[in-house]
């Protein structure tokens, strides 16, 4: 995965990014991870890229977020991995691969010195 871009085409954070990507002229493989969830493996390898904790991939706004109680501190890394990985809502966006590096690119405009 050299340029991806995790994607939902609901999100006008996410457009935005996918727009300045391409207005660089950048091709992301664009991943809609509401349609094709990111397994376990997956969000473990994208946190590791991102270098933050599971907590900060969490979109806490959402309802399933509320219920299923997640802002209880005794959730483990796995347990918010999984969460997201069953809930996939639940996930930030957007979120841009270049390489071993990531982003969770809100602003957008981050983009502009991740490249």
């Amino acid at each position: 995965m050299s340029l991806a871009l995790f994607h939902n085409p609901a999100c006008s954070k996410s457009r935005e990014a996918l727009a300045l990507l391409q207005a660089k002229d950048l091709t992301p493989e664009v991943i809609d991870y509401l349609q094709t969830p990111p397994s376990l493996e997956q969000l473990r390898e994208l946190q590791r890229r991102l270098r933050l904790p599971a907590r900060e991939l969490l979109r806490k706004g959402e309802e399933a977020y509320a219920q299923l109680g997640l802002e209880q501190p005794t959730f483990s890394e796995d347990d918010l991995l999984a969460a997201i990985a069953a809930h996939p809502i639940l996930l930030q966006r957007p979120i841009v691969v270049n390489g071993e590096r990531a982003l969770i690119a809100r602003p957008p405009s981050l983009l502009l010195e991740f490249l």
